[in-house]
């Protein structure tokens, strides 16, 4: 397996933690759910350091085709940040994960 992780820092672009949000709700993350190989991904932030990240989770390498990166299209640029590893071991817990943090209340 494999994991990628994108941070951006939004220093000096329009956006803000809070609009990357409703650009969330607004229907960003369905697209997502049919990405082949795609185990897992969720989407975070750092309020402290203003920045906006996501960790994607494959089966083995990301395909060539993927939803359109909406969110460097609003930010304005591509991640400031962006790394690739192997995932040597996961558990997975009884709990399942859905609408969590703040991007559900709103």
């Amino acid at each position: 397996m494999r994991i990628d992780i994108a941070w951006w820092d939004l220093d000096g672009s329009p956006q803000t933690i809070e609009s990357l949000r409703r650009h969330l709700r607004d229907g960003a993350v369905e697209p997502w759910a049919e990405v082949p190989g795609l185990l897992l991904k969720f989407w975070m932030a750092d309020s402290r350091g203003n920045r906006w990240g996501a960790v994607m989770v494959w089966e083995a390498d990301r395909p060539q085709a993927l939803p359109p990166n909406r969110a460097a299209e609003l930010i304005g640029r591509p991640p400031t940040s962006r790394e690739r590893f192997d995932l040597e071991a996961a558990v997975q817990s009884a709990s399942t994960l859905h609408g969590l943090g703040p991007v559900s209340a709103g």
